[in-house]
């Protein structure tokens, strides 16, 4: 089996300090690094982030790189959105969210969102017109937001001029970041 190589990609991870998903941050982050892509964790602050497992359970502490206010979008290749219901209700209150998100958008440089993670983009209006997937309580705020939902592993639209990748929650990883590597690859 041919190994991605993502070694000239630069990716951006948005998080709050508090409730992301573990493995919704931890597992793509790593898959990215072992294909050579160089991942810049963004949160609130430049305190630990502590990740949660099921949304309840203490999980990982990761380090962030960079503040969401110190954060320059155009200098990364895709948005990752991480989920957890904490992070992304807090995440999609931030003013620096969707400054990125809309950097991303105009730009036509893609961005992947999972679980509760698309919350980020119905903030700022980004997903009126795209067809995607979440976890399943986002259904009506995705459908109020002018956004179409369906129930699969992962989703990716490219209405609009920019890639959206999404995906429903941790099980879905596996084809979540197949779509990822895909999309990276493809430019």
């Amino acid at each position: 089996m041919a190994t991605t190589d993502l070694g000239n990609r630069r990716i951006l991870a948005i998080v709050t300090n508090y409730g992301v998903e573990q493995d919704e941050l931890v597992v793509p982050v790593k898959h990215l690094r072992d294909h050579g892509a160089q991942v810049s964790v963004a949160a609130v602050s430049d305190d630990e982030i502590r990740t949660l497992v099921g949304d309840r359970d203490p999980g990982d502490t990761v380090r962030p790189d960079l503040t969401l206010a110190d954060v320059d979008p155009a200098a990364y290749d895709l948005l990752l959105v991480p989920g957890g219901t904490l992070n992304a209700d807090t995440l999609r209150l931030q003013d620096a969210t969707t400054r990125i998100v809309s950097s991303f958008a105009a730009s036509g440089r893609p961005v992947a969102a999972i679980c509760h993670g698309p919350w980020a983009l119905i903030e700022g209006g980004y997903v009126q017109g795209k067809t995607l997937t979440s976890y399943a309580s986002l259904k009506t705020d995705i459908t109020n937001a002018g956004g179409s939902w369906v129930d699969k592993s992962v989703v990716r639209d490219d209405e609009g001029g920019w890639p959206l990748i999404t995906s429903r929650d941790p099980d879905d990883l596996p084809d979540f970041l197949r779509e990822i590597d895909a999309v990276l690859t493809e430019s």
